[in-house]
């Protein structure tokens, strides 16, 4: 069962006069990106939470925001008076030098004040911080945030065997192809091989059999044919396993695509042509969704 890396969950709580709201949010990435968003208070289980987030997933961002609220749903604020002038102060001292320099400063707006560090403090700070539960509700929100990408991987499984079983009947396709041109393949061989046996005269023997060998290897798409069967026998495989395969299936993915380039560059009929551009095609879409595989 594969799962998606797009998600969410929250959860919210209350205790000791504090309420809270946590969120979790997912989407793609390589590999795992974590991104807290905690009261400062919370901050020293910081490398838990990490940790509890690293187990239970291997791929994805995933950022988590935890909004704490007084027991009447609100999150007071005082302005620290004296941090704000000290910062005001600061700013006078850098606007004088840079006078002196010759540089000229743009204006800081309230806004800009009021976003520095320790301007705004809570009146939060004086309540007790209920970590035991609040860590509970990190448990509830990374199971239905885990459950959530089992059901959107679910969703995607469906969509990426449809996928699969179109690039194995186009393969398939191509294999037919392949077959019903046998004979006008062997009669462009032996035409060229006729050509360049008339013209050998003084020409070195090994050079003339690399080139009636390179001939016969750009006509032949069996090859080809043969690793796209089995790379769709792998890709079913991973869908199929236990565990983490979207870097599997992404490299598998480079593969599909890099044979479809060699079947369409040594097709040399139409009709081939169109049916490796149609699994390109199809590769393509494929591979977006892969993307989102954990």
């Amino acid at each position: 069962m594969i799962r998606s890396m797009t998600a969410f969950a929250s959860e919210t709580g209350r205790a000791a006069q504090t309420a809270w709201v946590l969120e979790m949010r997912g989407v793609n990435a390589k590999g795992l990106d974590i991104r807290l968003r905690l009261p400062e208070r919370l901050m020293p289980q910081e490398q838990a939470i990490r940790g509890k987030l690293a187990k239970a997933f291997s791929r994805g961002n995933i950022s988590v925001t935890l909004r704490l609220e007084d027991d009447a749903g609100t999150s007071p604020v005082q302005l620290d008076e004296h941090v704000l002038e000290s910062y005001i102060l600061a700013a006078i001292r850098v606007r004088m030098m840079a006078k002196n320099k010759g540089l000229k400063l743009s204006e800081a707006s309230a806004p800009d004040y009021l976003g520095l560090r320790g301007v705004m403090r809570s009146d939060m700070e004086s309540i007790p911080l209920p970590e035991t539960e609040i860590l509970q509700s990190l448990d509830a929100a990374i199971a239905g945030f885990a459950a959530m990408r089992a059901s959107e991987g679910a969703a995607l499984d469906g969509v990426l065997r449809l996928q699969l079983a179109q690039i194995a009947a186009l393969t398939a396709q191509a294999a037919q192809l392949a077959d019903a041109r046998k004979d006008q393949v062997a009669a462009n061989l032996k035409t060229n091989l006729v050509r360049i046996m008339d013209n050998v005269e003084g020409a070195d023997p090994d050079r003339v059999a690399q080139e009636l060998a390179l001939l016969a290897v750009k006509a032949d798409v069996s090859e080809e044919i043969d690793r796209l069967s089995a790379h769709v026998s792998a890709a079913e495989a991973l869908l199929g396993s236990e565990g983490p395969v979207g870097r599997k299936l992404d490299f598998l993915m480079q593969e599909f695509n890099r044979e479809a380039n060699t079947l369409c560059s040594k097709s040399g009929s139409p009709d081939l042509t169109r049916v490796g551009l149609d699994l390109k095609a199809l590769i393509d879409q494929m591979r977006e969704q892969v993307q989102n595989v954990e």
